[in-house]
């Protein structure tokens, strides 16, 4: 059976075609997530990398599997390789709506961690407000920026 045969078993319910899509796709799906990550230098929790593929599976069978019904297996393309492609694109989609982490130990520019700015009572209320609105200043540059520039940032 070729892979277009078996999406049409799958969105016609048969429950046994769905588990195999399921055993055989899962292992697949998780290690493109990772390698997604990697490539975008992401460390994530595994309860987040679960969220992504729970995210790919709910968008695969939402709407009587719209998405799944979508594959056509053109010029020889692979059910593999198009569900690289969801995968892909649903990591990145996740990746650009969760924010990144604040750490209290990480070191700014001066050489302190959060944790220690905020412990420090010897720090002016008037330098962290230089400091914030120099903050603001940069993000309301990053704003300004192109799309195509704004992504070279984050990669950076």
């Amino acid at each position: 059976m070729d892979d277009l045969e078996f999406i049409q078993k799958c969105v016609k319910g048969d429950k046994q075609s769905w588990d195999e899509f399921v055993d055989k796709y899962s292992r697949l799906i998780y290690n493109y997530i990772y390698s997604v990550l990697n490539a975008k230098g992401c460390v994530l929790a595994q309860d987040n990398i679960n969220d992504i593929f729970q995210e790919i599976f709910l968008s695969l069978v939402k709407d009587n599997f719209k998405k799944l019904k979508t594959f056509q297996a053109r010029n020889g393309s692979s059910l593999a390789s198009w569900l690289r492609q969801v995968t892909i694109n649903k990591a990145i989609d996740y990746l650009r709506k969760v924010k990144p982490a604040v750490s209290l130990d990480e070191e700014s520019e001066d050489g302190l961690s959060l944790k220690e700015i905020l412990a420090d009572d010897s720090i002016s209320i008037k330098n962290m407000l230089n400091q914030d609105e120099k903050l603001k200043i940069l993000k309301e540059c990053i704003e300004r920026l192109d799309k195509n520039d704004k992504y070279f940032l984050e990669l950076h």
